[in-house]
């Protein structure tokens, strides 16, 4: 029987056409399949596209994303828990891309601010460092993605709805292939963790590409859902790809920054992937690899 593909799009794709976003995605594995010399193994219609981008854009309020994230960074109607959790992430950010108190002083027009999760001033100052000292960082997207993780992670009727959606692309018993991108990568990892093996799924192969799954406080976020961190037991193999640019994926999902239990199996982390799109973290920079097409196309056929 044929293998199937499922594709778990991230945030930002509201109000857009679910057809054609599965176009785009083909598109840029068609591309990466061609460095190798390879086509689509597959018929276009055993892949899959679960599309859940309108149900986030009802959690941000504004018209733009400018406007959404000028509000969530200045806390209207924000619960302390969330407040904490997106000044710990951004807190990161910051730290891995190596921006200095100095710098964040500078953006702040001010001497070096006070850490902690009521400091507003801090995060504000961190998103603007971001854009200014980050090559391609954008802070307005920092803000939006830790607001719509928090929100998918902790709010349990907002989970369920996305992965309602998910669940309806995968079918018990038949082998598919699972590539997830960025907050996508969030939700399958945790769904196929959760639920995978008792409902019969059967995935030879989990592919997450730009992935925050190794923040830290996320990582702690999802073993509070379902512990022990550990690859789903519907899960044959598990690759990890991310370009070291990327703001978003952070770390590889290794045995220092995301430790299994049990060990195996363990993932294999492709820490080499040059993402041509402008902020390193866009699909299609992840999809026209060659290495990860390829890895696709052999565990589809």
């Amino acid at each position: 029987m044929t293998r199937r593909l499922v594709f778990v799009h991230g945030r930002a794709q509201e109000d857009k056409d679910p057809d054609a976003l599965k176009a785009e995605w083909l598109e840029a594995f068609e591309e990466g399949l061609a460095k190798s010399g390879l086509t689509m193994p597959i018929p276009e219609a055993d892949v899959r596209f679960p599309f859940y981008g309108n149900t986030l854009r009802d959690l941000v309020v504004g018209s733009t994303a400018g406007a959404a994230a000028e509000v969530i960074v200045r806390g209207d109607r924000t619960e302390d828990d969330e407040r904490r959790f997106a000044q710990t992430i951004i807190e990161e950010i910051c730290h891995k891309a190596g921006i200095s108190d100095l710098q964040l002083a500078e953006v702040a027009g001010r001497g070096i601010l006070e850490r902690g999760p009521q400091n507003w001033e801090w995060v504000q100052a961190a998103l603007r460092a971001i854009d200014r000292f980050v090559p391609h960082g954008s802070g307005t997207s920092i803000a939006l993605f830790t607001h719509d993780v928090y929100q998918y992670l902790k709010d349990e009727a907002i989970r369920q709805t996305i992965e309602d959606g998910v669940s309806r692309a995968m079918t018990p018993e038949i082998e598919t292939v699972v590539v997830a991108h960025s907050l996508g990568t969030v939700i399958a990892y945790n769904l196929l963790r959760r639920e995978g093996h008792a409902r019969g799924w059967k995935v030879p192969l989990l592919v997450t590409v730009g992935s925050p799954l190794a923040i830290g406080e996320i990582r702690k976020s999802l073993r509070k859902l379902a512990a022990p961190i550990r690859c789903p037991e519907c899960v044959s193999a598990w690759l990890n790809a991310m370009d070291p640019r990327d703001v978003v994926a952070l770390y590889p999902l290794d045995t220092q920054c995301f430790p299994l239990d049990p060990l195996a199996p363990a993932v294999y982390n492709k820490i080499d992937v040059r993402n041509r799109t402008r902020n390193r973290h866009g699909i299609a920079g992840y999809l026209d690899d060659a290495d990860v097409a390829k890895r696709i196309h052999d565990a589809l056929i």
